[in-house]
C-alpha cells in the first residue's frame, strides 16, 4: 500500500469519526446543555453578573407617548346624544428608569429595590405644545367625589352646594400639561380645607415624575433560573388586598423588566403591574426578528380582561356583583381611592363590541393598539416592547347630585335655610313672646283696676231722707212705713 493510499484511508477514518462524534454530540445535546447551564449561572441578579448592571439601569431608550380623546359634542352629549371624540397626540416623553436602594438579601437569593421613573418632554416627537394644547374631557375629580359619596344623602347634599359654589361641571377643558402633571382643582381645594387628607392637586401622572411605586423584592434566580426577576413581595405584601379572590390578589411573575432565559413557546409569562393593581399574563403569538436577533412575541390574550362568564378566574376582579363591566374592561377603583377609573386596551381593543359602538371615534386596530413583548428565547432579553393602555372614567347617574341646582333641590335648600333661620332666631322669638306676654299682662292689670274703681262707685252709701243729715249722732235713720190694715 502506497503512502498516498494510507493518507486517503486516514482522512476517511477521521471524517467518519468526526461525523459519528458530531452526530452523537448533537443527539445528546451536550454542548447545548453546557451552554444552557452556563446561561443559568450567568443570568442572575447578583453583583458582578453579566445582567446586573443593565437590570439596574436599562440601556435602551424608553418612550412614553400620551394620546387624548377630545370630546367635541359636550352639550349634545349632556342632552343624551352619543359622545363624539377625536384622538389627539402623541405627546412624547423620554422615560428614564433605574433601580434605587438596591440591597442583596438572604445569601443573594433575594434583592430589594425601588423603581424610579422620570420623564422629559420631546417636542420633535410630539404633535404640539402640552402647555398650550387644550383637551375637553371628563372632570375626573368631580366624578370621583360624587362616586365616593353616593348613597350618603347628607354628605352629598353638602357637596352639592360646594359643587355649585365652585362652578364645577361634568366636563373640563385643560391643557395637556395640566391633565398629565397636575392642576389645582377648585372642588378638591374646597374639600381639602376641611379634610387635609384630600389632595387639592389632580393629574394623571401627578407625583409620578422622579418617584417610585413602592419597594419590590425580587428573586435573583440563584436557586432556580425560572425564578430570575420574579417578584416576591411588593410594599411588603406577597398578596394584594384589592380584589375578592386569591387568584385575583396573587402577585406573580416579574415586573416586566426581566424574564428568565430559555423561554418556551408553550409557556405563559406573568407580569405584575402596579398601574393595574394586578398580575396579567401573556402568551406566545409568533416568531419575529429585531435587528437580526430572533425573538418570540408574547401578547395578552382576550382572556386576561375577559368577563367572568368567559373566564371564571376573573370573577374576583368584580368590585361588586353588580359591577362586572364585561370583556375588555377592568375597574381599578379599589386601588384608586374609589375613583370610577376603568382600564382597557386603547380604543377598546379586545373588548366587547358594545363599548366600541358606544363612542363615536373608537377604531381598534391590532397593529396600533396591541400590547406585546418581543423576547429573545435563549437569554430572555427584551429586544422590543410596546405597552399600550387606555384610562377611562365610568359615567353613571348618581342620585343626590346636581351640578346645576334644579327646582327640587332648590326647594329643599329653601326649606333648610328656613329651618336654619328659625333656629338661629329662636332666642329673639322667645324675647318677642315675652314682650307680648308683658303687654297682655299690663292690659289685663289696667282693666282690672278700672273694674275695681267702677265697683266702689256703685255700692257707696246714700241717705234715704234729709233727717239723716240733721242727725247729730250721725246715726242711721230708718224710715218706717205704716203697715196697711188688712181689714181696711
Amino acid at each position: 500500500m502506497t503512502r498516498r493510499s494510507c493518507s486517503v484511508y486516514a482522512v476517511g477514518i477521521i471524517c467518519a469519526l468526526l461525523m459519528v462524534v458530531g452526530v452523537g454530540l448533537y443527539v445528546a445535546q451536550t454542548f447545548r446543555t453546557i451552554m444552557h447551564n452556563r446561561l443559568k449561572k450567568e443570568i442572575v441578579l447578583v453583583e458582578g453578573s453579566r445582567v446586573f448592571a443593565s437590570w439596574k439601569t436599562p440601556p435602551p431608550p424608553v418612550y412614553m407617548e400620551f394620546f387624548f380623546f377630545n370630546l367635541t359634542n359636550m352639550d349634545e352629549f349632556l342632552k343624551g346624544a352619543k359622545p363624539v371624540v377625536n384622538q389627539i397626540g402623541p405627546y412624547t416623553y423620554r422615560e428614564y428608569r433605574y433601580k434605587d436602594n438596591v440591597t442583596m438579601m438572604e445569601n443573594d437569593t433575594l434583592v430589594s429595590a425601588y423603581n424610579i421613573k422620570s420623564f422629559v418632554f420631546l417636542s420633535d416627537k410630539s404633535v404640539g405644545d402640552p402647555n398650550v394644547d387644550a383637551i375637553t374631557t371628563v372632570n375626573i375629580p368631580l366624578w370621583a367625589v360624587m362616586n365616593k359619596l353616593k348613597g350618603n344623602y347628607l354628605k352629598s347634599f353638602g357637596v352639592n352646594l360646594i359643587i355649585s359654589a365652585t362652578k364645577s361641571d361634568f366636563f373640563t377643558t385643560r391643557t395637556v400639561n395640566e391633565l398629565l402633571w397636575g392642576y389645582e382643582d377648585p372642588l378638591l381645594a374646597r374639600l381639602s380645607s376641611s379634610s387635609p387628607e384630600i389632595d387639592k392637586i389632580f393629574g394623571l401622572m401627578y407625583k409620578k415624575n422622579g418617584t417610585n411605586s413602592g419597594e419590590f423584592v425580587y428573586q435573583t434566580g440563584v436557586q432556580n433560573y425560572m425564578d430570575y426577576g420574579r417578584v416576591k413581595t411588593w410594599k411588603g405584601q406577597s398578596q394584594l388586598t384589592f380584589w375578592n379572590s386569591n387568584i385575583s390578589n396573587s402577585i406573580n411573575g416579574s415586573d416586566g423588566s426581566a424574564f428568565h432565559p430559555l423561554l418556551e413557546k408553550d409557556e405563559r409569562i406573568y407580569i405584575f403591574t402596579p398601574d393595574l393593581c394586578r398580575t396579567i399574563y401573556m402568551e406566545y403569538e409568533k416568531d419575529v426578528e429585531v435587528n437580526g436577533i430572533p425573538a418570540y412575541r408574547f401578547t395578552p390574550p382576550r382572556s386576561v380582561l375577559a368577563s367572568k362568564e368567559e373566564n371564571p378566574d376573573n370573577e374576583g376582579f368584580c368590585v361588586t356583583k353588580d359591577e362586572c363591566l364585561g370583556t375588555g374592561l377592568l375597574k381599578v377603583s379599589p386601588c384608586r381611592k374609589a375613583a370610577p377609573v376603568v382600564a382597557s386596551f386603547p380604543h377598546f381593543y379586545l373588548a366587547d363590541d358594545k363599548f366600541v359602538e358606544a363612542i363615536e371615534g373608537m377604531s381598534p386596530v391590532r397593529e396600533q393598539h396591541q400590547t406585546f413583548l418581543d423576547l429573545n428565547p435563549t437569554t430572555g432579553v427584551i429586544v422590543r416592547a410596546n405597552k399600550r393602555a387606555q384610562i377611562n372614567v365610568l359615567l353613571s347617574k348618581l342620585s343626590g347630585f346636581s351640578v346645576v341646582i334644579d327646582d327640587a333641590s332648590a326647594a329643599r335648600v329653601q326649606k333648610l335655610l328656613l329651618i336654619v333661620t328659625l333656629v338661629s332666631s329662636f332666642p329673639l322669638i322667645i324675647v318677642g313672646l315675652g314682650l307680648i306676654m308683658l303687654l297682655v299682662f299690663i292690659i289685663l292689670l289696667v282693666r282690672d283696676r278700672r273694674q275695681k274703681t267702677s265697683g266702689d262707685d256703685n255700692t257707696s252709701y246714700c241717705p234715704v231722707s234729709d233727717k239723716e243729715k240733721d242727725d247729730p249722732q250721725n246715726g242711721t235713720f230708718i224710715g218706717l212705713t205704716p203697715k196697711a190694715d188688712p181689714q181696711a
